[in-house]
């Protein structure tokens, strides 16, 4: 039984995430999609007015089951044939406790929406979803506000030949081919050659060796802009998802950290895939 889980925060970027996730869950032959909300139950704090008022926790979980419900039944007639949609409010912080959750429901892959701004780093800086993918080892696929859900075809690995044996998760990656059965493009964004080693030919070799059988194609791309260019690079080639690894001080965390002398103004459209090295 293949499990997607859709944390919601009722949102209608967490709308577009559930229906996106309904979708997939067809072309993945997922028979599983739990809707889950996280509620925090703020705990007091000594020497604060005692004016500020308390919420009764019983009150919150019955909140998170009734909003749990209201979107079940939004969503039921856009539920694939032999998919259950399951609900799930746990009063936890939703980060902290993802990994923990994926677990106990022995799930596959996340997918979260993103709530809109007109920048691609205002979509996604400081989000939940940019929280969920940093700190479970589950795959996550993070889902702009104003994505569609269509069959995941052609997806784009932006990679950057760096040891690629240690970082690459390869079993999953090849398993998601497989489940999808997408054509793979291998990009590497540089400028003037400036990243790439000595070890860039060999490390691309192992990555062929590794992805064998899948056929990537490897894409060589010049720009100052690493985050423009594969934007650019996906839209160009009609990409249906962009997988990165998350990495400490790597793509990832450039992608969605705000730059002081870089403004990124385009808008993206094509969902994020990200597995953890």
């Amino acid at each position: 039984m293949k499990t997607i889980i859709v944390p919601t925060d009722f949102s209608a970027a967490a709308y577009n995430a559930a229906r996106y996730a309904l979708g997939l869950a067809s072309q993945m032959g997922a028979s599983r999609v739990v809707l889950y909300h996280a509620y925090e139950l703020v705990v007091p704090v000594p020497d604060m007015p005692s004016a500020i008022p308390m919420v009764d926790p019983e009150d919150l979980k019955a909140a998170s089951e009734e909003g749990l419900e209201k979107m079940q039944r939004e969503l039921a007639t856009e539920i694939p044939a032999n998919v259950i949609l399951d609900l799930r409010a746990e009063n936890h912080l939703l980060a902290a406790n993802i990994n923990g959750f994926c677990i106990d429901q022995q799930a596959d892959l996340i997918i979260m929406g993103t709530e809109g701004g007109s920048q691609f780093e205002e979509i996604l800086i400081g989000s939940n979803s940019v929280d969920v993918a940093r700190h479970t080892a589950c795959p996550v696929i993070i889902v702009p506000a104003d994505a569609v859900y269509h069959p995941i075809k052609k997806i784009v690995f932006a990679c950057d030949f760096k040891h690629i044996g240690e970082n690459t998760p390869i079993g999953t990656l090849k398993s998601l081919l497989t489940i999808f059965n997408a054509e793979l493009h291998v990009l590497n964004i540089d400028h003037s050659g400036k990243g790439l080693a000595g070890e860039t030919p060999m490390e691309s070799l192992l990555l062929d060796t590794l992805l064998e059988g899948h056929n990537p194609i490897y894409h060589f791309v010049d720009n100052e802009n690493v985050v423009n260019g594969i934007m650019d690079f996906s839209e160009k080639e009609g990409a249906d998802l962009i997988f990165i690894i998350p990495r400490k001080h790597g793509l990832f965390e450039g992608m969605f950290r705000r730059s002081r002398t870089t403004q990124l103004a385009f808008h993206s459209h094509i969902p994020l895939l990200a597995i953890h090295e």
